[in-house]
């Protein structure tokens, strides 16, 4: 693809990042906008030959490819209001990161939905994640954003515009209640007495996602999916009251999970699900 001369609004995490990728593929990020202390510091240090002008600034100045790089949920706002003030014009590009809006956000505007399905920190280091990863594109214009992903060492998923909230959903219950799941674990092993819960957590965690991604549920190991519903209760007697309400969510559906799979016969587990409706009821008091 020929160079692009682009613009960057929302010098975020995300931001930041793919400006310092898209400038890595022989692209010209020209202009940022970055509001925060920290987005300004962010824009310095990856993206350090780009303006920081306003954001109507910003779009003047993209004249091939805008990216939009804000929240969700102002997005619309955004868009509406760079529309609004002339600051878009006819031949750009405005493609926006959120993995949940489509094209409806856009309006008119000639833009496409471009979702990296990864996580940011904003640091350096978060651009050598992104090789190989997949980007949830929405777009009438399959070409042109194939070209851009290959630049940006991706691989387009295409969502349909009414699919975009479920595919967001995915990713957000993946990755973020990922996190939160292992800092529960990790919290529990310190009130075990366990000094250092990342070493005994890796090793283990580490293995039990590579067997989920290669084996599905066939890889569900542990008390729930072999029905110790003794195991179960003592787990829950002993467990802070906060950590209880996750515990049970997820043992409930990974009890679902293994009796549809076939991991665990519906007769082994009766007293199981027992266990995880009594907890249910009394965690209400």
């Amino acid at each position: 693809m020929n160079a692009l001369t682009v613009g960057v609004v929302g010098a975020g995490r995300v931001g930041a990042v793919l400006g310092a990728a898209l400038n890595s593929a022989g692209h010209r990020v020209v202009a940022a906008a970055a509001v925060s202390a920290a987005s300004r510091e962010r824009a310095a240090r990856l993206l350090p030959d780009a303006a920081i002008l306003p954001a109507d600034e910003v779009a003047r100045a993209a004249s091939d490819l805008l990216l939009l790089a804000v929240p969700d949920d102002v997005l619309g706002s955004v868009v509406a209001g760079l529309d609004r003030t002339g600051a878009l014009r006819a031949g750009q590009v405005v493609a926006h990161t959120s993995g949940a809006h489509g094209l409806a956000v856009l309006g008119d505007v000639n833009g496409m939905a471009l979702h990296p399905a990864m996580t940011f920190t904003g640091a350096d280091s978060d651009l050598d994640r992104l090789p190989g990863i997949a980007w949830g594109v929405t777009t009438p214009d399959r070409a042109f954003a194939t070209r851009l992903v290959a630049d940006l060492g991706g691989v387009p998923e295409w969502v349909a515009e009414d699919a975009r909230p479920l595919y967001h959903a995915a990713l957000a219950h993946g990755a973020n209640h990922l996190v939160t799941l292992v800092n529960e674990a990790a919290g529990l092993l310190r009130s075990a007495g366990v000094s250092r819960p990342e070493r005994v957590l890796e090793p283990l965690l580490t293995a039990a996602l590579d067997n989920a991604l290669r084996m599905g549920d066939s890889a569900l190991t542990g008390p729930v999916s072999r029905g110790d519903a003794g195991t179960v209760a003592r787990h829950l007697d002993r467990m802070p009251a906060e950590a209880v309400p996750a515990y049970l969510a997820m043992a409930r559906r990974t009890a679902d999970r293994a009796i549809a799979s076939g991991r665990l016969r519906p007769q082994d587990a009766a007293a199981l699900l027992d266990v995880l409706a009594n907890a249910s009821v009394g965690s209400s008091r």
